[in-house]
């Protein structure tokens, strides 16, 4: 779907941008793919391995609506990517968090409405469900946006939806280089902030896979959350370093026990297909009521039970030792 097409990725230098614009070009013949973020560094090193004459690179933030608008010019899908991601630096600096993860979103759909962009699919956390920290806070705004977004087309072909998913493997900040980091630096143990706490677990390019296939399932409205294993994260740091004892430092502020992507709350407005979760906008759309059960792909999806939560510590399936092992070296820690 996306041969001959023009996608732009907001926060397209990223780990996540990266590897999508790499799959993207291996699959597809684009007509372009733009890059649109405010770092001009991360720019040129990209430039350096995507170099294709397909390829465009625009500074800007998506703070600037102006600047949106006119990068969205003629462009088919947009893929939301751009975010303030740190929840400690979020906590300490609310309102740079709230223009960029908020406003930020407004000025994207804005931008995608007039310029009659096709399909926009928005990535999310699994912090935005139940959230307890403003990160987690901003985004669940952002949610709302995109997918009240709908409401606001009229006639126009644009269609809004969201992606949720949890930690990915290997992402800066996150576990797996921070323990890898204290390993190679000679730690005598492992900091564990709590010895019950789970994560869900996902790698970049199953992130990537699930997007691309939200292109193809979406209607409009939907928040996609992918069926993915859990861990916990005493096994993480045995896998990394079996023989490396564990030292409990305490949960960080802003952070949870286990993560949900799936409220309980939502229960009533949540349907399960073979391999993820959609999520129904609680509000209707101009021109009627659409049904989700039956998606883009001909995909069909079953209401869950009243009081369903999906989250790490409920999960059924969880990661072994061995299983996190062999995903770290995936990913090449």
């Amino acid at each position: 779907m996306f041969d001959g097409k023009s996608i732009l990725i907001t926060g397209g230098t990223g780990s996540f941008g990266q590897a999508f614009v790499k799959t993207l070009l291996e699959r597809y013949q684009p007509a372009r793919v733009i890059i649109y973020s405010r770092d001009e560094l991360k720019q040129f090193d990209m430039q350096q391995v995507f170099g294709q004459s397909c390829m465009r690179y625009f500074l800007g933030d998506v703070r600037d609506g102006e600047r949106l608008a006119f990068a969205l010019r003629d462009v088919d899908y947009v893929v939301h990517a751009a975010a303030l991601k740190q929840v400690p630096a979020a906590e300490y600096n609310p309102m740079e968090c709230i223009r960029t993860n908020v406003h930020g979103a407004e000025n994207v759909t804005r931008a995608a409405v007039a310029n009659e962009v096709r399909r926009v699919v928005a990535l999310s956390t699994d912090k935005a469900a139940n959230p307890v920290n403003l990160y987690g806070a901003s985004k669940l705004a952002s949610d709302k946006l995109f997918v009240a977004a709908n409401n606001i087309v009229g006639h126009r072909p644009t269609r809004f939806s969201v992606v949720r998913y949890g930690n990915v493997l290997g992402s800066r900040g996150s576990v797996v280089p921070f323990f890898s980091k204290r390993i190679a630096e000679g730690a005598t143990a492992l900091p564990i902030t709590d010895p019950q706490m789970t994560r869900f677990w996902i790698t970049l390019q199953q992130g990537v896979e699930f997007v691309l296939r939200s292109f193809e399932r979406m209607q409009g409205g939907e928040i996609f959350v992918p069926k993915i294993p859990s861990v916990r994260i005493t096994d993480v740091a045995t896998a990394m370093a079996p023989d490396l004892p564990q030292e409990v430092v305490g949960i960080r502020p802003g952070e949870k026990l286990h993560e949900t992507m799936c409220p309980r709350d939502d229960s009533h407005v949540t349907l399960a297909f073979e391999d993820h979760y959609v999520i129904k906008p609680t509000i209707k759309f101009y021109g009627g009521n659409m049904d989700y059960t039956t998606n883009g792909l001909g995909e069909t999806g079953q209401p869950v039970k009243q009081g369903f939560s999906y989250n790490s510590g409920n999960n059924s399936w969880f990661l072994s030792t061995d299983d996190i092992r062999s995903l770290n070296k995936e990913a090449g820690f």
